[in-house]
Parts: structure tokens; C-alpha cells; sequence
């Protein structure tokens, strides 16, 4: 007899990705319609992303308003909606592992975009977006220029940007930092003096490749907060986590970037250090993605158990040594975003009890996906699905009527500040929790 959810705490499965079965059309279509049938006669999740009306939209208008008279080829429209966030794992669905229906939509959509990626049917633009560690590289060095030309008021450019590349001349799009947050640390981090302390913490920055190259001021943060409260700091950038070649599916990419990254901060790791992450995405692909593509690697296993998203680090410093002092009051409220991508790692609102540690801190947490997901809120083909996910959100935002708005997700801040701004939502600043207690710290 089938139980109705679960009692039990959920699991995810190993990627099996190079097993024969992974990429076998006649399978994947298999289990396609196994799960839509089930996720049919649920439908909790119908107010998450846009793959779940535009599936129960589907389902409704076939033939006999059923799983089975769909035709194959109407897939890919619930596929392309999925932004890989989780929430549906994470937050909604009573059927995951171990429950015996064996659901995992945001992992059995990755498959078939990997089986889309092997028949050539993804477009290329942003695979080459992907290519974060290139692209940036030369962005950092002609910041000026390439900041110029991607501005949104530069509308001349951005139409022949959208015209050549499809990316959607209304986006705002990251700037690049002068320079990388790796040489910041490396002309600036002795200068700034740690403080006494007995806690005898140490640990290794991996700034992630968006505040290494586009939002250096969130590491700055992050460094000086640390070292206030007397933790030895160093940096490591060995290169992108992967999270942007997992959302093109390219799997092997994603478990070569593993292998490099973790083989560097293993030497850290090795030395006493502990793995500070400063983005939401990137703590996620090391602590749980990578060691479900690569179960069976010592290492990435070591690793994973090694990271600290940059909240949760200072929460921990609060919890066991406590702060340091001189946390003074800001001047407005915050409304912390809950990005999906920090809720995936299922270590409660970090974000939320770092900044209570404030005096006379007013803050609301909002719970809504951003709706960003990478490329898809940038590309023209999904901006507008984008906005629809994004919107209500704001009007969360709106509602709490705080001066500050702050998410783990860098995009995901990005992202709800535009959409602030076109609904007339006055928000000074989209900024990292760790700057809004740095600020706090007059640091």
C-alpha cells in the first residue's frame, strides 16, 4: 500500500550519470511520464516554478487530460522552466526518497537536459556564458569598456547584444570588479590587523568566481568580519565551482571543475583550515552536488564535509566563542532573502541569525525563489518566465517596507533590485548579509 509522504528525513541518490540507463531514450521518457503522472495527481507544487503549469496545462488540454496522451515531443517545455533551485526536493514534494515513489524532479530534469546537450538540441549561447573563468578574465581587464557596453542604458549596444547573443536588452547585467578579489586580498589582508582572540580559528576564503570577478566588496566584508573576530584568514580561487556548466548539463565539466577546485582547497583543509564559501550556489555544489556526481571520491567527500557557507561560519564563531564587540545599530531595517540555493543546503536561515546578532535590528525573511536561475534570467527566451517567478517575490519585499534588501544569491540580489526598481520598490542596496554586518561593525 502506497503511504501518503514521508516521516522520514529525505535523501538524494547519486548522480549515476555515466551508468547506460542515464542517457536511454525509451528510460528517461519512461520515467519522464512515471513522475509527471505522479506529480499530476498532486500538483503541490503548481505555485513553485513555471514547469508545473505549464505540465498540469498540458496534461489538462491533451486528449484524455492524461499522462499518457502527451506526445514525447511536449517535454522540453516543462524542462526549459526548471532552474535546478530545489525548492520542489526541498520544500514541497512528500514523494523524495526514501518514499517509495523515488521522486526527484529537479535531478531527473538535469537528465534530460543531459540527454538534450548529447543530441546537440541545447543553444549555444549559454553554454559559452557558462565559460565563467574565460569570459571573466577578459572582463576584468577591459572592466571599464565591457561595464560601459553591458550597461542597460547603453541601449544602442545592448539591442546588437541581443540581437547577436539573445540576451535580453532590459537585463541588468553583473559588472566586473577593477580587479579580482584574489588581488585585493593579496596587496591588502595584512594590512588589516586581527584581532586578539582564543578562539585559534583559521580559515580559507574560496571567494567564488562571482566575488572574485564581479562583487569584490562581499570577500572585503567577509575578511574584514573574520579577522575582527580574530580568525586567521587565507584565499584560495583554484576556479569556478561548476554550478553554471550543471544548469548547461555538461556533467563532465562539472566533475572536472570538482577535481581541480577540491584538490587546492585540500591542501588548506589538510594544513587545519576550514572552507568558507561567500556564495549561495557555489556552498551548495561543494557540500552536496559534487559528492552526488562523484560518490565514490574520498576527497570531494572530505571536502563537503569541510564547508561553511559564510552565515552559517559567523552564526558558529557567535554560537560557541561569541562575537566580537563593537556591533553597532544600522539605520533600516532588512529584509533577508532566503535564496533557494541557501535553503538547499538544509542548514536553516544563517543569513537571518547572523544578522539578529545587530542591536535593535528590525528584520523579515522572505521565502520566494527570485526566479534568476542563472542564464535563465538573462536570456530573452526566459526573461519573462523569470519576472513571473520574480515578481511576487518583490511584492513580498515590498510589504516589509525595510531599507535593506540582502541574499546569499548574488544573482537572486541582482536580480529582485531591478525588479525592485521597475515596480518602484526603493531598496538603497542589494547586498550580502556578511556586508550588511561589516557595516554594523563600521568596518
Amino acid at each position: 500500500m502506497n503511504k501518503e509522504g514521508s516521516t522520514q528525513a529525505p535523501i538524494r541518490h547519486p548522480v549515476d550519470f555515466n551508468h547506460p540507463d542515464f542517457l536511454d531514450p525509451k528510460k528517461l521518457d519512461d520515467e519522464m511520464r512515471r513522475v509527471f503522472d505522479i506529480c499530476h495527481g498532486c500538483r503541490r507544487c503548481f505555485n513553485l516554478c513555471d514547469s508545473f503549469p505549464k505540465l498540469f496545462e498540458m496534461i489538462d488540454e491533451s486528449k484524455n487530460e492524461d499522462v499518457e496522451s502527451l506526445s514525447s515531443k511536449e517535454f522540453p517545455k516543462v524542462v526549459d522552466a526548471c532552474t535546478l533551485c530545489d525548492m520542489c526536493f526541498m520544500t514541497k514534494c512528500p514523494y523524495v526518497p526514501p518514499h517509495e515513489f523515488n521522486i526527484d524532479f529537479p535531478h531527473l530534469m538535469l537528465r534530460y537536459r543531459t540527454l538534450q546537450k548529447k543530441e546537440k538540441k541545447l543553444a549555444k549561447i549559454p553554454s559559452q556564458l557558462a565559460e565563467i573563468d574565460r569570459n571573466a578574465k577578459i572582463g576584468i581587464v577591459f572592466s571599464k569598456v565591457i561595464n560601459w557596453f553591458l550597461n542597460v542604458k547603453n541601449k544602442f549596444f545592448r539591442k546588437i547584444l541581443e540581437l547577436i547573443a539573445g540576451i535580453d536588452i532590459k537585463v541588468h547585467l553583473p559588472k566586473y570588479n577593477s580587479e579580482t578579489f584574489a588581488n585585493y586580498f593579496i596587496k591588502n589582508h595584512t594590512s588589516i590587523k586581527i584581532e586578539p582572540s582564543y578562539n585559534k580559528r583559521k580559515v580559507v576564503i574560496y571567494s567564488t568566481c562571482f566575488v572574485n570577478f564581479n562583487k569584490k566588496n562581499t570577500g572585503v566584508a567577509a575578511l574584514k568580519v573574520l579577522k575582527k573576530n580574530g580568525v586567521e584568514v587565507e584565499h584560495a580561487y583554484p576556479g569556478c565551482c561548476g554550478m553554471p556548466f550543471l544548469e548547461q548539463a555538461d556533467l563532465d565539466r562539472v566533475v572536472a571543475q570538482a577535481k581541480k577546485v577540491s584538490s587546492d582547497l585540500l591542501k588548506w583543509i589538510d594544513k587545519g583550515y576550514r572552507v568558507v564559501t561567500l556564495t549561495a550556489s557555489c556552498g551548495l555544489m561543494l557540500k552536496f552536488e559534487w559528492p552526488l556526481l562523484l560518490p565514490n571520491d574520498k576527497n570531494i567527500k572530505k571536502l563537503s564535509k569541510n564547508v561553511s557557507d559564510i552565515d552559517e561560519y559567523v552564526v558558529d564563531i557567535a554560537d560557541n566563542e561569541g562575537l566580537a564587540k563593537g556591533i553597532q545599530e544600522i539605520d533600516g531595517g532588512v529584509t533577508v532573502h532566503n535564496a533557494c540555493h541557501a535553503r538547499a543546503q538544509n542548514m536553516g536561515i544563517k543569513a537571518r541569525d547572523m544578522l539578529k546578532l545587530i542591536p535593535n535590528i528590525k528584520i523579515d525573511v522572505v521565502e520566494r525563489c527570485a526566479g534568476h536561475g542563472g542564464t535563465f534570467g538573462v536570456m530573452k527566451t526566459t526573461y519573462q518566465h523569470a519576472l513571473k517567478v520574480g515578481n511576487p517575490t518583490v511584492r513580498q519585499i515590498k510589504n516589509k517596507k525595510n531599507k535593506y534588501m540582502a541574499s546569499d544569491c548574488p544573482l537572486a540580489g541582482k536580480h529582485l533590485k531591478q525588479l525592485s526598481e521597475d515596480t518602484n520598490i526603493e531598496h538603497n542596496e542589494a547586498l550580502h548579509p556578511i556586508e550588511i554586518l561589516a557595516k554594523a561593525y563600521r568596518l
